[in-house]
């Protein structure tokens, strides 16, 4: 009996070891995702990683266009890229490589292994301890620097960053804030999608009760209320009074800009974590599209608004729940 040739992917070299995998995966997968919905899949070759969107956990109603949806695979190849360097690779990545696979977001190629890690190495302590923290943050102005600091990281990824901390761009922002608040919680069909993933027995992925934070006691406060509609009692709390919000945006608002931004984002979370900062996410107007070019501060705003960042110190948090690599993890379909 003639003996089938082994496929192209079994014939190359097998560079990625089993335990390269697991801390590529393990990284990757904590990254935020909207709602914590963790919307991608993994395929590990010999020497090449394949990232896919996973359109079964995309939010059809607030997220139709599956905007938030890459972002959210973005942030993910951030973290590959950084464990990928930790490991002491040089990640080589193509975004959006295969027209004709709308799932395939993005392919890391790895070459060789160096004995020193890359630059992008020195995020990795942060990835585990990167948290959303819903919870108020202290009245302490964020030092100049920092704030350049991030505008700098996100920039570093073809993206741009824009710190708000005037009374009234805030105050403009949060009244788009409650004008797509009061859309959201009159339309069943985003209740019955947001009640699917926020609150209850979430085992590996949504958002846990602990996670939503209070409610403020002052509406003029910069915040998103993920509970709405939960029944779960919580209790109200005094946020800093004078918050900073920053607004990330692309140039351009392709496909392969959303990815950008999720890229650009997951840097920016790094980078905050690192300089001992906390952030949320104050996204609802950006589900709106008759209030997301609303975002861009009319005076000093550029491009397309993807990510409202609320920033300052805050008291350490719980992690939210990850699935497993195995549970993210595909047979890989390119031979590289």
């Amino acid at each position: 009996m003639k003996t089938a040739s082994p496929s192209p992917v079994a014939r190359a070299e097998q560079l990625l070891r089993p335990a390269d995998a697991t801390c590529l995966l393990r990284s990757a997968a904590l990254a935020p995702s909207v709602h914590n919905s963790q919307p991608w899949a993994f395929a590990v070759g010999a020497r090449h990683v394949e990232l896919y969107a996973d359109p079964s956990r995309q939010l059809r109603n607030a997220d139709p266009l599956g905007h938030s949806l890459l972002i959210s695979c973005g942030a993910a190849l951030f973290n590959l890229r950084v464990a990928a360097e930790h490991l002491g690779f040089r990640p080589r990545v193509r975004v959006l490589p295969d027209p004709g696979d709308a799932t395939l977001v993005a392919v890391v190629e790895l070459s060789s292994r160096h004995p020193n890690p890359g630059a992008r190495a020195r995020y990795y302590p942060a990835i585990a301890a990167r948290r959303t923290n819903r919870q108020p943050f202290r009245d302490q102005k964020i030092p100049q620097a920092t704030l350049t600091t991030l505008e700098e990281a996100v920039r570093a990824e073809g993206a741009i960053l824009r710190v708000y901390d005037d009374p009234d761009e805030v105050s403009r922002l949060v009244d788009l804030l409650h004008d797509a608040d009061l859309a959201d919680h009159t339309d069943p069909r985003r209740i019955a999608e947001r009640q699917a993933w926020v609150g209850g027995p979430h085992r590996d992925d949504g958002i846990p009760t602990h996670a939503l934070g209070p409610r403020p006691a002052d509406r003029s406060s910069p915040f998103r209320d993920l509970g709405h509609a939960v029944d779960t009692p919580r209790d109200h709390a005094d946020f800093e009074a004078s918050p900073t919000v920053a607004i990330l945006s692309t140039p351009a608002d392709r496909l392969v800009d959303w990815v950008r931004a999720g890229q650009a984002l997951e840097r920016l979370l790094l980078e905050a974590t690192a300089a001992g900062l906390a952030a949320s996410f104050l996204n609802q107007p950006l589900e709106r599209k008759d209030l997301r070019w609303l975002v861009r501060s009319p005076t000093t705003g550029v491009g397309h608004s993807h990510m409202i960042v609320r920033l300052g110190y805050g008291d350490e948090v719980r992690p939210t729940p990850r699935r497993s690599p195995n549970h993210v993890r595909r047979v890989p379909r390119l031979a590289l």
